[in-house]
């Protein structure tokens, strides 16, 4: 951890040289998830609901993926799948190999963008602008549960970084394709998910877990009936989700540094 935190504190240094340039990328990647917020707001103001769920409810879900995105965002910036391929490509993930540390931890901390802070500072001013509009009954068992949930968002948004990541050992290119669960995840995690079709959820059921992670935690702590009529215990099955998807991509990650042949740059 000690090394850890000497890289993260070499990327801090070296983007506070330029500190009007770091307020102003902030502040963009602020107004920028401002925009994408303000659109929903227009929408709700227009129809009043989207399946029973009002404006502050889904405030709600849009402001904990945000944040949750945007903390993860800034901690795995290292394993962005655009960023990391173009590294692999050019054959920087050599050097790596060549140094007496830990790889994943090199890959950590070589990436840790602070502009990021925006989306994260956007995000949880919309979660907490949902809490004075929803004024949920907060119990100590939901204050309890809340952390892990965000915590397992984070995770399973890191886990996809990594996929994304690993997957260029092979392909030596980012693939697009990542960025629909990430990204696209974050604005599909936005809604109740019971608006979507049978197909999708059921993807995002089964085979992805998202439906776990934002939409039936939010039932819970909202104390919203559950249109899909999942069992008792689901909500609960947030942390599962989240260290399982982020457990799986190390496992998954582990293989592919065992299996990488060099880019030949």
């Amino acid at each position: 951890m000690g090394l850890y935190f000497r890289l993260i504190s070499v990327q801090i240094r070296s983007q506070m040289q330029y500190r009007l340039q770091f307020v102003v990328d902030m502040l963009a990647t602020m107004l920028i998830s401002v925009a994408s917020f303000f659109t929903i707001a227009f929408v709700m103001q227009r129809f009043g609901s989207v399946a029973g769920w009002s404006l502050g409810e889904i405030a709600f879900l849009y402001g904990m993926v945000e944040t949750s995105f945007g903390v993860m965002d800034l901690l795995f910036s290292g394993f962005d799948p655009g960023n990391f391929g173009r590294q692999t490509r050019l054959g920087r993930f050599d050097q790596l190999l060549l140094r007496p540390a830990s790889i994943t931890l090199q890959v950590f901390g070589s990436e840790f963008t602070l502009r990021r802070l925006g989306r994260i500072f956007q995000g949880a001013a919309v979660f907490f602008f949902a809490i004075s509009l929803v004024k949920p009954h907060w119990t100590l068992p939901h204050l309890l549960f809340l952390p892990f949930v965000f915590l397992s968002q984070v995770l399973f948004f890191g886990g996809l970084f990594i996929i994304g990541a690993a997957l260029s050992f092979w392909t030596l290119e980012a693939l697009e394709i990542v960025n629909i669960f990430t990204y696209g995840g974050t604005e599909m995690m936005a809604y109740p998910m019971h608006i979507y079709p049978s197909w999708l959820r059921n993807f995002f059921t089964y085979i992805l877990p998202a439906i776990f992670l934002n939409y039936t935690p939010a039932i819970y702590l909202l104390n919203k009936p559950d249109p899909l009529h999942f069992p008792a215990y689901t909500p609960f099955l947030a942390p599962l989700a989240g260290f399982g998807v982020f457990f799986a991509a190390l496992a998954f990650w582990n293989y592919g540094i065992r299996h990488y042949q060099s880019s030949g740059t």
